[in-house]
């Protein structure tokens, strides 16, 4: 917008259903450039027209239920005397329907580089004393503690409310706190830096669906370990990933400088073909938080202390205005398709029965509704009733839960040995397509000798994960690293659903390949 300066009442509520619109369309949030005119060019405004603009502005907020903060000003070199300036604005406004903006993102990196001790300082709200203090509250279990490495997924929640503050534990808040006060929510997946857990990690990045990852690499080691072949699936899933350069307070800035430079010639080369983009002040954190958004190749890179606290606002700038990808639109069209459910995780809770964990894939899935899960080890369909309490991962129940939500439901007296990690819950007129045999086109990324028929892999596609033989490579009797092919893989131990083009992965050993469904 150019000004908006005192506007006639007629305008005034064209601006507001423009608002109303932008909001909607970015699902909740929008970024006002104010003294710019529509073809781009930087006007700038004086000090009295800026405040006044401002002025329209928050009134316009008002009127829609939105709040407003100023993400920062700039002044234009203009040919006046009078110092003009633009500025930029973030709008927004918790959508009625839902709590709040929820953004998944996914932490890799390798073992040792400090993942878990970042979102502890994140979450909790106060710095490490360089011992691992900050992360105790994220360990699950007691070997976890011992050792310092994580080798499950742990979930951690930081909310940012409408004017762009962090919400955390710091002042003693519970998670159900959190949620009622947030109006964006990040949803961070902890997952396992160490080679011996990478199928846990695989796991989660297949089946919770992150918008974004976040690589940490430390910053005295470098790239050392899995750094790479985290980079590798993330690049496979075609998961946009920044990168957080973590320890800096350890080593010199010679040393900080050789790891940035190091990871900028991996990231500019041919395989990734990313635009590194190292951010040094707030303005930075703002422009890389909406470069990334509108093109996936663009990968910021902070340098920060998890210790010292130094450069670590400037990563909470920028996951503050961090847009969904995903626009409303996707996701209404998501919600009119069928329910279906990945099971992820099952428990037993007592006085409430089996429930189960996972993502919502699409459709929308209320209480009382009745699903059919499966396949079962014959390849079976069981009808089922969600019961009364839908939790949602931030821990606040929820009455509907909507496509893309991770969440957990109770079924009730439903028997746990039935069920498995890899089913689908769908609504029973979907007629879900199961398989033992599927081909899928691959790539094979390394491999030590020929890859031929009878080899066996583990292959990971969304929450499914189960061991393949290779019945039939197309066109050739054998694969080597670098090859692509149509292969057909037959399960060994039960039917999975599967879907024609979902992604895929399969791992044996040092073997690697990644691809997707073309056939069931």
């Amino acid at each position: 917008q150019l000004k908006l300066v005192n506007p006639s009442q007629y305008r005034f509520e064209h601006l507001v259903t423009q608002m109303k619109w932008r909001l909607q369309e970015g699902r909740g949030e929008a970024v006002y450039q104010i003294g710019v005119e529509d073809n781009g060019l930087l006007v700038g405004l004086s000090e009295e027209e800026m405040r006044a603009s401002l002025k329209t502005l928050r009134r316009m907020a008002e009127k829609v239920g939105a709040d407003i903060t100023v993400l920062r000003e700039r002044e234009v070199d203009y040919d006046s005397d009078v110092p003009r300036k633009i500025t930029e604005v973030l709008v927004r406004k918790v959508p009625d329907n839902q709590q709040f903006l929820d953004l998944r993102v996914a932490v890799l990196g390798n073992v040792d580089s400090g993942k878990s001790t970042l979102l502890g300082v994140l979450t909790q709200g106060e710095l490490d004393n360089g011992r691992g203090r900050a992360r105790l509250n994220l360990f699950r279990h007691l070997h976890e503690i011992q050792s310092g490495r994580t080798s499950s997924i742990s979930f951690e929640i930081l909310g940012f409310n409408s004017k762009g503050e962090v919400v955390n534990y710091s002042d003693s808040r519970t998670a159900e706190e959190i949620c009622e006060s947030s109006s964006k929510m990040i949803t961070f997946i902890d997952l396992a830096g160490h080679h011996k857990y990478l199928k846990t990690t695989i796991f989660g990045l297949t089946s919770y669906c992150p918008d974004f990852a976040m690589l940490v690499v430390s910053a005295n080691t470098g790239i050392a370990g899995t750094t790479r072949e985290h980079l590798g699936l993330a690049m496979a899933l075609k998961v946009p990933f920044f990168i957080v350069i973590s320890k800096v307070d350890l080593c010199s800035k010679a040393t900080v400088e050789r790891t940035v430079k190091q990871l900028e010639r991996i990231l500019k080369q041919p395989g990734c073909n990313k635009l590194p983009l190292l951010v040094n002040s707030d303005d930075d954190a703002v422009t890389a938080a909406q470069q990334f958004a509108q093109s996936p190749n663009i990968t910021p890179i902070f340098t920060l202390s998890s210790v010292s606290g130094e450069n670590l606002d400037l990563l909470k700038v920028f996951l503050n205005i961090l847009p969904p990808l995903t626009n409303s639109k996707e996701q209404e069209e998501l919600m009119q398709q069928l329910t279906e459910f990945q099971v992820d995780e099952i428990y037993t809770v007592p006085e409430v029965g089996t429930v189960v964990g996972g993502t919502l894939s699409s459709g929308i899935c209320r209480e009382g509704e009745n699903l059919v899960v499966g396949p079962t080890d014959d390849g079976k369909f069981l009808r089922l009733k969600v019961c009364s309490s839908i939790a949602h991962r931030p821990r606040s129940a929820c009455r509907v839960l909507r496509a893309g939500q991770a969440a957990t439901l109770a079924l009730g007296p439903f028997d746990r040995s039935l069920l498995r990690k890899g089913m689908v819950m769908v609504s029973p007129e979907m007629n879900p397509t199961i398989c033992s045999v599927f081909e899928a086109e691959i790539v094979l990324l390394f491999h030590a000798t020929t890859f031929r028929k009878g080899f066996q892999v583990t292959v990971h596609v969304g929450n499914v994960r189960q061991t393949a033989i290779v019945e039939k490579i197309h066109g050739k009797d054998k694969l080597r690293t670098g090859e692509k092919a149509v292969v057909c893989f037959r399960f060994i131990k039960h039917p999975e659903y599967l879907k024609i083009g979902a992604k895929l992965l399969f791992r044996e050993g040092v073997t690697k390949g990644i691809g997707h469904v073309t056939d069931l």
